[in-house]
């Protein structure tokens, strides 16, 4: 079976109902499998068997129905981000080789898109591709300066979609709210994961917390994925609004970051119905562990059905319960290979892989993290992760973000260098020093802080260490007092 084979079943079930809203413009099922089938038609056409079709588009009926379409052909979507600077998509269009690229299409409605693009009017029947082959290409920042494209194949998600059954189920009685950009592969599978399960699937030009939750709403939305920061703008906007709380969602998945344990309880009061699950994977891994209500704050949760953790050292040997080493991953919902840039950080163990997380598996089976191998600090011999020190500086009040460097150091080799993003008036060194005391051993405790007020992100949303790191090298921090 292949991951658009479902809406052809679906579009003869239920031919008049909603499959796809995207702000004011819906699409039947019939309508959207009738013109999948005609933009399939039109990318076999163009796209020679091996190469991919290049999307440069912004969130739009365009882009996911073609997406569906190269899925329906047989041929890989390469998603590309739109916001990237010109330079940037002629290397990645250069090393991909697509044999069709979309760009700068106007806007446009579900059911003007085939014959926009000239797709034919009554096309022949397409063979039913292999769920084995390449279908999609995402990205994410690269460590060689080009983005770091990962391929997937359709059997992949299709893996993902039935180990998330088996946590979240869902039909065609459901509504799928898909909040974020589609250039990020959570939001591309939200929606690909909802129309596989026949239900209505609801997604808009850009993140809006006003706007997310007026969708809630008015489409009885029961199943929302979103990252952490997107989770924490819905809260503030509802409280903003005196927002009271919403009954009918029952399920919110979070992804992409640790959600910060203490607002549980105001997730609860705007979803009083909703389960809650967070899911903790990687681009080349998909999901690793999932974290339900019961598990430790301080986990990422168990396994995801059908994926084996492991916790290796360095010389590949498995590690007992307790001992902190590389996670190591095996499963069949892993990545093909890299399309584009690397990951000098990806090993492998036979065929189980890590992308560089440090962690390890307690006694009752969950998984905690506890950094990043390559993010790693050897400060008078003791290796240091950053990450636990950057989470308790965030703790503070007045602390929005934090970054903890390594700067070569005479007496310690390397010292621990703070950088902040303060939340209001900054805080003195003295009074972060106090706080990082009362919660860290002496070895972590930074010396030095300082304030950077431009704070680096990722396309994604989180800390671009890297241009944290770029900025104190550049003297663009200020040395807290």
């Amino acid at each position: 079976m292949s991951l658009t084979a479902p809406l052809a079943v679906h579009g003869r079930l239920r031919p008049g109902g909603t499959a796809l809203v995207f702000a004011d413009d819906r699409l039947t099922w019939a309508d959207l499998d009738k013109a999948v089938t005609r933009l399939a038609a039109l990318v076999v056409s163009k796209v020679p068997a091996g190469q991919g079709v290049a999307l440069s588009l912004p969130n739009s009926p365009a882009l996911v129905l073609l997406v569906l379409a190269a899925c329906r052909a047989g041929r890989e979507a390469q998603i590309l981000d739109p916001g990237w600077p010109e330079a940037t998509f002629r290397r990645v269009v250069e090393r991909l080789n697509p044999g069709w690229i979309v760009a700068g299409l106007p806007d446009l409605a579900f059911a003007a898109v085939p014959d926009a693009l000239g797709a034919p009017a009554d096309p022949p029947p397409l063979a039913e591709p292999s769920s084995d082959v390449p279908f999609y290409v995402g990205f994410t920042s690269g460590s060689t300066g080009i983005p770091k494209g990962f391929r997937r194949s359709q059997a992949s998600w299709i893996a993902s979609i039935k180990g998330e059954a088996a946590v979240f189920g869902l039909d065609h009685t459901d509504t799928v709210l898909a909040p974020g950009a589609l250039v990020h592969s959570l939001f591309l599978y939200a929606v690909v994961r909802g129309l596989f399960a026949g239900a209505k699937v609801v997604f808009g030009p850009r993140f809006s917390a006003r706007a997310a939750l007026a969708a809630i709403e008015r489409e009885d939305v029961r199943l929302l994925y979103a990252v952490p920061t997107q989770l924490l703008m819905l809260l503030e906007a509802a409280e903003r609004a005196a927002q009271g709380p919403i009954g009918h969602v029952a399920r919110v998945l979070s992804s992409g970051a640790k959600w910060p344990a203490a607002e549980t309880a105001r997730l609860k009061h705007l979803f009083p119905s909703a389960a809650f699950a967070e899911f903790y994977g990687a681009s080349e891994l998909s999901y690793v562990a999932v974290a339900g209500e019961d598990a430790p704050a301080t986990s990422v949760g168990r396994p995801f059905p059908g994926v084996e953790v492991t916790i290796r050292d360095a010389s590949g040997r498995r590690l007992p319960t307790g001992r902190t080493g590389r996670v190591f991953v095996r499963s069949n919902l892993c990545f093909l290979d890299y399309a584009t840039g690397d990951q000098p950080a990806l090993t492998r163990a036979g065929d189980a892989m890590s992308v560089g997380d440090m962690g390890f598996l307690d006694a009752e089976g969950f998984l905690h993290l506890v950094g990043r191998a390559d993010r790693m600090i050897i400060s008078s011999g003791r290796n240091i992760h950053p990450e636990e020190i950057e989470a308790v500086l965030r703790r503070h009040p007045g602390v929005a973000e934090a970054a903890v460097l390594g700067v070569a150091d005479a007496k310690r080799g390397t010292r621990l260098q703070a950088v902040i993003k303060p939340d209001g008036e900054p805080p003195t060194a003295a009074e972060l020093m106090a706080f990082a005391r009362a919660h860290l051993p002496a070895s972590k405790v930074p010396r030095h802080f300082a304030v950077l007020a431009e704070w680096p992100h990722t396309a994604s949303g989180k800390t671009d260490f890297a241009g944290v790191a770029r900025a104190w090298q550049a003297g663009a921090c200020t040395a807290l007092a």
